[in-house]
């Protein structure tokens, strides 16, 4: 199979954990490389990283202290074709990768992937908000931003941007949570 390769180490400050790659991501082999998709766009808005980073770039987050993973690495055209099985076992695989690298911030993008995390791999079922989370796998913190899916439009990019900048001051130990009325 044909996926997106893991950028984790153990000096990560945040890592970014999509559902799982779009098919056009795996096929290029970068993460959010379909031009629809608004996570570079909000990224490097936000002010998160200082230079600016794209899809043919993704790699050099890495050097700036950003990992990505997935919570299931099969590709897909979207997520109704994903199947239980295949959540139960990612989330079991990313709560090993995180306890193992210890980021300091995990980042879900969406409330449905951080949902069914927190289902499969702690067994815990409750509404999930975004922003920062109650809970922490080992001594990572966790945070739920809005999904930047295309198919998520009803968010905006600049609700979206004001979530990454909430992200990044969750990251430096500070900061408002955001606030967007709009759907994720």
């Amino acid at each position: 199979m044909k996926t997106l390769p893991d950028y984790l180490t153990s000096s990560l400050e945040l890592v970014f954990i999509g559902i799982n790659p779009s098919i056009k991501s795996a096929d290029v082999g970068h993460y959010f490389a379909n031009p629809r998709n608004r996570f570079w766009a909000a990224f490097n808005s936000s002010g998160i990283v200082s230079e600016l980073i794209c899809a043919e770039t993704d790699h050099r987050c890495l050097e700036l202290g950003i990992g990505f993973t997935d919570l299931v690495k099969r590709p897909s055209k979207g997520v109704r074709d994903l199947k239980a099985d295949e959540y139960r076992e990612g989330a079991y695989s990313l709560k090993s990768k995180l306890v193992q690298n210890r980021p300091l911030v995990a980042c879900f993008l969406g409330l449905m992937g951080y949902s069914r995390y927190l289902r499969y791999a702690e067994g815990v079922h409750r509404t999930v908000r975004l922003g920062l989370q109650e809970e922490t796998i080992g001594p990572t913190k966790i945070f739920v931003l809005p999904n930047p899916s295309p198919a998520n439009a009803a968010v905006s990019l600049e609700c979206l941007i004001n979530w990454f900048q909430a992200l990044k001051h969750a990251v430096r130990g500070r900061g408002p949570r955001a606030e967007c009325s709009e759907p994720s």
